[in-house]
This record gives C-alpha cells, sequence and structure tokens, in this order.
C-alpha cells in the first residue's frame, strides 16, 4: 500500500486526514485478518516515529523520510517524492522484500507507484479516493483549487496503472469522461464501514453521554472548508428554526490543523454567518473527534446533514446509516449512490438551502417516517462492511496477479491467503 501523504495512523480531521485513512487502514486491516501481509508506506511527518510500526498481526507502516520529518503542505510532497522513491527502493533490498501487488491512494502515490513498477514487476491498482477536475469544478474559493501540476500527474497515473478502483459510479464517469479512461480498465468497490463500532445506540443515552439536550439534532461532520458547504447547512438551520424553535446544530471537525490559515479564514467566515442568521445559541462548533466518539455523535443526532458540492464518496454518510441516521445530502457524487432518495434520506440539490430544510423538516416532524428510514438505513449499510470490499478488493489483486504471472512466469503469492511479502 502507498499512502504518501498521509499516515493510515495520523489523528483525523486535519487538511490531509479522513476518510483515505480509515480506508487504507481498514482494508489493509481486514487483508491482514484474511492472512495477507501488508506493508502500508507513507510519509515520515514525526522524527521520533519509529520505521517500522505494526497496527495489525500482519500489517504495518513504514515511516520513510520526504522532506523535512513534519507536517507542511501536502502540494508540496510533490517536490520530494524522488527521495521518497529511492527510501522505498532501498529498504525493499535491505529487507530482501518481494510483493504481489502495490495499491496506491491518491495521485501523489500513484506517481510513486508507477516509478516503483520499473523495478518491480508487480501490477499497480490506484485509487484517487478525489479527483482534480470534478473538485476544481466545484470549489468555492480560490485557495480550494487543485494545482495544474495534480491535473496532469492524475491523468498520467489514471492512463498507466493497471486497473483502477473508482468507489462510487459517479467517480468512474469522472474518469472516462474527464480522464478519457477505458472504462474496462475500472472496477467499483465503494469504501466499507465498521459495523462492530458504528451501529444503532439509544439516542438519550448517546445525547447524555455526549451532555446534550433539547430538541432536534442535526449532525455535520468534516473538514471546514467552504468545499463542504457548512453555510448551506446554517442557511438552512435558518429555516428550520420557525418551525422548530429547539433545534441544535453540531458542527464537528477541524481543530487538528489550528495553525492553518484556510481553516482560521472558513471558521471565522462560518462563525459571522451564524452570528448575522441569529443562531449563536443553536450552533456548536466542536473539534475533530476519534471514531469511538463520533459513533455516539452520529447515535444522538436526528439527522446527518451533507451539503457538499462535491463528495466522491462521503464515508461519514456510511456511518450515520450504519448507526440508524437518516441522512440529508446533497445529489451529488458519490451522495447521489449511497443515499437512497425517500428510503435511507433524502437528497437535496446542491446548494439549495431551502430543499434541505424541507427534507429535514419531513424528517424531525414525523416519526413513523423517519423509524422507517432510520431502519433502511442501517440495512443498507449492511452490504458495505469491510469483510465485503475487502474480498472483492483482493479478487481484483488476484485477478490482476493470475495476468501478471501469465505474462511472466512468476510464481503467485496470493494465490491462497499466505504471509508472504
Amino acid at each position: 500500500m502507498l499512502s504518501v501523504h498521509s499516515s493510515p495512523l495520523a489523528t483525523l480531521g486535519g487538511q490531509v486526514t479522513g476518510g483515505m485513512n480509515v480506508y487504507v487502514r481498514e482494508l489493509s486491516r481486514q487483508l491482514s485478518q484474511h492472512g495477507i501481509a501488508v506493508d502500508v508506506y507513507t510519509r515520515r511527518q514525526d522524527p521520533e516515529l519509529p520505521e517500522v510500526l505494526e497496527f495489525d498481526q500482519h500489517a504495518r507502516v513504514i515511516h520513510l523520510n520526504a522532506g523535512p520529518p513534519a507536517p507542511y503542505p501536502k502540494h508540496d510532497v510533490y517536490d520530494h517524492m524522488s527521495e521518497f522513491v529511492s527510501h522505498v527502493q532501498a529498504f525493499i533490498a535491505r529487507e530482501c522484500l518481494q510483493y504481489d501487488c502495490m495499491h496506491s491512494h491518491y495521485w501523489l502515490s500513484g506517481w510513486v507507484a508507477l516509478r516503483l513498477r520499473q523495478g518491480l514487476p508487480i501490477p499497480v491498482v490506484h485509487m484517487s479516493h478525489t479527483l482534480g477536475y470534478p473538485k476544481n469544478s466545484a470549489v468555492q474559493q480560490a485557495w480550494e483549487r487543485e494545482p495544474p501540476t495534480r491535473l496532469q500527474v492524475e491523468y498520467e497515473v489514471l492512463k498507466h496503472s493497471d486497473h483502477l478502483i473508482a468507489e462510487s459510479q459517479a467517480s468512474k464517469d469522472h474518469m472516462v469522461q474527464d480522464y478519457g479512461v477505458n472504462p474496462e480498465r475500472i472496477e467499483i468497490i465503494p469504501c466499507g464501514v465498521d459495523t462492530s463500532l458504528f451501529h444503532p445506540r439509544d439516542r438519550q443515552r448517546a445525547r447524555h453521554r455526549l451532555g446534550l439536550s433539547g430538541g432536534p439534532i442535526l449532525l455535520f461532520i468534516g473538514r471546514l472548508q467552504p468545499l463542504k458547504g457548512i453555510d448551506i447547512l446554517l442557511q438552512c438551520a435558518y429555516e428550520v428554526r420557525h418551525r422548530h424553535d429547539d433545534v441544535q446544530v453540531l458542527i464537528v471537525g477541524g481543530g487538528v490543523d489550528s495553525n492553518d490559515p484556510h481553516e482560521r479564514q472558513e471558521r471565522e467566515r462560518l462563525h459571522a454567518l451564524m452570528r448575522q442568521l441569529g443562531l449563536a445559541e443553536h450552533v456548536r462548533f466542536i473539534d475533530a473527534q476519534p471514531q469511538e466518539a463520533l459513533a455516539y455523535y452520529y447515535a444522538a443526532a436526528d439527522v446527518l446533514v451533507m451539503p457538499s458540492h462535491y463528495e466522491s464518496f462521503g464515508m461519514v454518510v456510511l456511518e450515520a446509516m450504519a448507526c440508524g441516521t437518516p441522512v440529508v445530502a446533497s445529489h451529488v457524487g458519490g451522495l447521489a449512490s449511497t443515499v437512497l432518495q425517500g428510503q435511507t434520506g433524502f437528497l437535496a440539490p446542491v446548494g439549495d438551502a431551502q430543499a434541505f430544510a424541507r427534507s429535514i423538516e419531513q424528517l424531525i416532524g414525523a416519526p413513523e417516517l423517519w423509524r422507517s428510514m432510520s431502519e433502511a438505513a442501517y440495512l443498507r449499510a449492511q452490504a458495505y462492511t469491510w469483510p465485503r470490499i475487502m474480498k472483492r478488493t483482493l479478487q481484483l489483486y488476484r485477478e490482476l496477479q493470475s495476468r501478471n504471472t501469465a505474462r511472466q512466469g512468476i510464481p503467485s503469492a496470493m494465490a491462497a491467503p499466505c504471509l508472504a511479502r
């Protein structure tokens, strides 16, 4: 596994941590528990971290230098990628490692994978997690735009990787339409959810645990970025308050990168809008939380609201549904395929605060409808458990490895569960 710019063990909620980190960590754990040895290569961001850190019986993170061993903007990582490739090659040679497959995550890791493949006769599976072109078409602020370098590298990675994983039909469509990828080279495998952690809990007990009380709770979980549409959430909360004066809004995210000027700017903008709308008594901003705590926030909420302008998948939607919490989300990207309209929640036009408000009012004003959607959301999430996602991904690995061995006559260690690296 290549997760160059961000470790799967990093604290969630920062500008370079989120759903991708959870994906790499949980997929690696599932593969490990299935008998497949996994090494996750990532950039060292702390000089005190050990080079090798095991996080499951057969899964470990390899911390290697790429620029200074400290946090810095993720797009600057590109300037140090050649150094990272050299360190990976040296580690593999020193440890006499042999791999069957490389799975790269995000465009930076894809660049590394293609360079490593020149000396490793193994297939490369790439997953972008987000795509530059559709993201740029949805950004709300200039600083959110992806640089031309990313777009160029991403095109090369999508063109030359052996196979691609898209987390949704929308992502596959963007690869085909925006990047000219042959659809036969793309497998749709969605993200997963840990149903042992995210499952229905008693709402009042969850609220008591979190120190919450009062009326309906609208929950948002994610980064504080204009792209996430939190201003739309505040505007729709203003509409909902006219009929539900005791409504509460919890905005969980941010705080990890408290020195990031863009996060501070967005936080100040949202606080100003909150005051302008007279919502100061109704809205709470809460720093990013560990997943164990998020499970209780989902359980405490009446509705998860995701008003994003762009989401390739939206793992928090899946986590909320696994907890039995209905969702009101933008009709965009992966959200449109995860949320079943009128069954597990509602989909609203992007940026339409009044449409969001109408959907939220339908849910919190009709207990029977809420219970029906809660049950349907829970059942829907069961199709996305990590063991299911792992098995589909492993099947793809094995198919690619089989083709590779047929071409090169190399024995495959993944023909059955194994512990060979």
